[in-house]
């Protein structure tokens, strides 16, 4: 029988011999995980503009470049996340200086992801828009709480932000954010929105989909009356299932499929 990390095995179960799942890639050269970084990072802006994640200029994701950890690939100040390529990206160091690139970076995006980045040296990527559902659960300043199997992935694993100040333009701010983020996957940023972190692009896109979609569910429900709760334990349990990094991973793949598929051209 063939075996799978513990993250999966619990959903998958024993494979036969010859059956395969898809795993995280290797590589053997930092020029090719560059690439495929930026491709992903294409893939997940394409992923956001299906979703509806755009807000105007508002919006951005992050992946640390593999030789210079201190810089990372953002998108272009005021590009469509719907229309974002590879070769778009910009990429800026932890000063703000522009190494790649022939665009600006959003100034709240370089405040944000570079103390994210800085503060976690585990977070590869780093997610965050104005998006619908988000934007509205944030504005209660609670946490999500573990109603549904997918909220799970955050239960006990996100923080929240409450000291909103405008538009983030200063870096203690940026600090300030890190700091709410702890170690955790998530954090809410009060009357502003969701920020999500992972081991690679796939996984910080994902948990901030499913965020998103959470707090849609929550809203919902606390509309509709009294949310029951699922037990710590239980929601603990659920956590280990569906809340790893690989999890986050692998979760990611069909919309991977999807969107690559749809949308060949994110590869210029």
């Amino acid at each position: 029988m063939s075996t799978l990390p513990p993250a999966l095995a619990a959903t998958v179960g024993p494979m036969p011999e010859g059956v395969t799942i898809p795993l995280p890639p290797t590589f053997d050269t930092v020029e090719e995980e560059r690439r495929y970084r930026k491709e992903q990072l294409a893939a997940g802006f394409r992923l956001f503009g299906k979703f509806g994640f755009s807000e105007g200029v508002a919006g951005h994701i992050t992946v640390r470049d593999p030789e210079n950890q201190h810089a990372f690939w953002v998108n272009p100040f005021g590009m469509s996340f719907s229309q974002i390529k590879a070769s778009d990206l910009i990429l800026v160091d932890q000063d703000g200086t522009l190494l790649s690139g022939s665009r600006p970076v959003n100034r709240a995006a370089f405040v944000i992801h570079s103390q994210v980045h800085a503060a976690r040296p585990d977070a590869v990527a780093a997610a965050h828009s104005h998006s619908l559902h988000g934007k509205a659960f944030s504005s209660l300043g609670i946490p999500l709480d573990p109603i549904t199997q997918d909220a799970c992935a955050f239960f006990e694993d996100h923080g929240i932000y409450d000291d909103y100040r405008g538009v983030v333009n200063e870096l203690d701010e940026g600090e300030r954010v890190a700091k709410a983020l702890g170690e955790h996957k998530a954090v809410i940023l009060k009357n502003h929105g969701l920020l999500t972190v992972g081991h690679s692009v796939a996984e910080a896109v994902w948990w901030f989909i499913t965020m998103e979609r959470s707090c849609q569910a929550q809203l919902l429900a606390m509309a509709a009356g009294t949310p029951q709760l699922i037990d710590r334990e239980t929601a603990l349990i659920t956590r280990g299932q569906v809340g790893t990094h690989l999890a986050g991973w692998f979760q990611a793949r069909p919309l991977w499929d999807q969107i690559t598929a749809s949308d060949p051209d994110l590869f210029d």
